[in-house]
C-alpha cells in the first residue's frame, strides 16, 4: 500500500522540533540566550489540525521556553520536552488517545527520531533530514524543516481525508 493510501487512516501526528519545526539553526544572542525560528505556514496547518480534532505530539530532546510557548500557542496539548527516550513519550501519547501505530504520521529529521519512525504508519522527514532518516522514510517532503515541512505533512493528510478547505483560521 502506498503512503498516499495510508494517509486516509492517519488520526494523529508526532513531530520533532529542531530540524522539523525549525531549520535546525540556533541563534546565539549576546546575553547567552538562544532562539529558534518557526514558520507560520506550519503554524497555520497545526491550528487547522487541532481544530479538526487531530491529536498532535511534539517530542523533543530540548527544553526551550520559546519553543514551549509557541507549541502551546498553536494549541498543541502534548508537548514532551527533555525527552531522554522518545519512545517512552511516544507510548504515553499513544496511550492517552488510545492510538495504534498504524494511525500515526511521525516527522523527524535525525537519529533520535528513528525508533519512533520505524513504528508508525507513515514515517516522514523534511528534505534536509540526515541520510539515515531519509532511508527509512515513507515520505520525504520536498520542503526543508522550518520552511513548511510540517504543513506539507498535515495538509496532505487533511486533503486526502476531505478536511482541508478554506476557512477563517488566522495566520499564526
Amino acid at each position: 500500500m502506498s503512503y498516499k493510501e495510508r494517509l486516509k487512516n492517519i488520526k494523529a501526528f508526532v513531530f520533532d522540533v529542531d530540524g522539523v519545526f525549525t531549520d535546525g539553526s540556533v541563534y546565539l544572542l549576546p546575553e547567552g540566550n538562544m532562539c529558534r525560528v518557526m514558520n507560520v505556514l506550519d503554524g497555520y496547518a497545526v491550528v487547522k489540525a487541532v481544530k479538526n480534532q487531530y491529536p498532535i505530539a511534539v517530542i523533543t530532546g530540548g527544553d526551550d521556553p520559546g519553543v514551549k510557548h509557541r507549541i502551546q500557542y498553536l494549541g498543541i496539548q502534548d508537548y514532551y520536552p527533555k525527552s531522554a527516550d522518545k519512545l517512552v513519550d511516544f507510548e504515553l501519547f499513544k496511550s492517552k488517545y488510545n492510538l495504534r501505530n498504524d494511525e500515526i504520521l511521525m516527522m523527524g529529521d535525525d537519529l533520535p527520531d528513528l525508533a519512533m519512525m520505524r513504528m508508525v504508519a507513515i514515517a516522514a522527514c523534511p528534505a534536509n533530514a540526515v541520510p539515515e532518516v531519509k532511508a527509512i522514510s515513507d515520505y520525504i517532503s520536498p520542503v526543508f524543516g522550518g520552511h513548511g515541512a510540517v504543513r506539507d505533512a498535515i495538509e496532505q493528510v487533511m486533503k486526502i481525508q476531505g478536511k482541508w478547505h478554506e476557512d477563517n483560521t488566522q495566520s499564526v
